[in-house]
């Protein structure tokens, strides 16, 4: 994104520098995906998903897909994403999220990449396109089927998730004071489907909320998750790597 086009090799340093060894650089639509790819391949550490969020559906195409399907084809593509619905700010029309949505949903099915899913005041109409959708994903060694990135509802909604296979994201926006209500729902996710992201350069920290929010800031969402769970920020930070690599299928996972 612009936020990071004057110093984005250095933000990459300061992420490894202070223990972040993966970093999966998300696309939002054909061009940033390809650009994600370009930024992977050169850089150690940096992986790619290529996706059309659905703020941008309304200008996806079913050619589309075959050039995401392209991309798919670099080895540092490990997801699709960041795919989903999002009626908060519904800067596409709906039908247009539905369609974008199922197209990449099937894609990721045929090559068995997991899928990063954005869903935003719109679980209604997701979790049963999930729930079809996993019901017929049958990924080789059993891998889990994907992400709900940022994840912000109810305990309801996360065992409705968790019981579909997907994991579950956390960012730092945990740590706003708005979110103190879901804190029993952020206890309740297993360690084992438990993942952490940035989610830059949006969603920083509560004492830098106004800036730039990059992937050093990791760590303090590993605090922020460890203050809540009642357990060692090594343990935390131990298990959502252990997660993520087996997530998106990365060396070491």
């Amino acid at each position: 994104m612009d936020a990071f086009g004057e110093d984005r090799a250095e933000v990459i340093v300061r992420a490894h520098e202070c223990g972040v060894a993966d970093i999966i650089t998300v696309g939002t639509d054909l061009g940033s995906s390809r650009v994600a790819v370009e930024l992977a391949e050169g850089h150690a550490g940096v992986w790619a998903a290529v996706g059309f969020h659905p703020h941008e559906a309304g200008g996806m195409s079913e050619p589309d897909i075959a050039s995401l399907g392209e991309l798919t084809g670099h080895p540092r593509v490990v997801a699709i994403g960041e795919i989903g619905l999002d009626f908060y700010r519904d800067y596409s029309p709906r039908a247009a999220q539905f369609q974008a949505l199922e197209w990449q949903l099937a894609l990721a099915a045929e090559l068995g990449l997991p899928v990063i899913i954005h869903c935003r005041q719109a679980e209604r109409e997701m979790l049963p396109r999930l729930r079809d959708w996993t019901s017929g994903y049958e990924p080789s060694g059993g891998e889990p089927p994907g992400v709900i990135h940022c994840f912000n509802s109810d305990a309801e909604t996360a065992r409705q998730y968790l019981e579909m296979g997907f994991f579950i994201s956390f960012g730092a926006y945990i740590g706003y004071p708005a979110s103190r209500r879901n804190h029993g729902v952020i206890r309740s996710i297993p360690r084992d489907r438990l993942v952490v992201e940035t989610d830059c350069p949006f969603l920083p920290p509560q004492d830098r909320r106004g800036k730039r929010n990059e992937p050093a800031s990791l760590p303090r969402t590993v605090e922020l998750l460890a203050e809540i769970r009642e357990v060692p920020s090594e343990q935390v930070a131990r298990e959502t790597t252990a997660n993520a690599r087996r997530l998106f299928r990365l060396p070491g996972g």
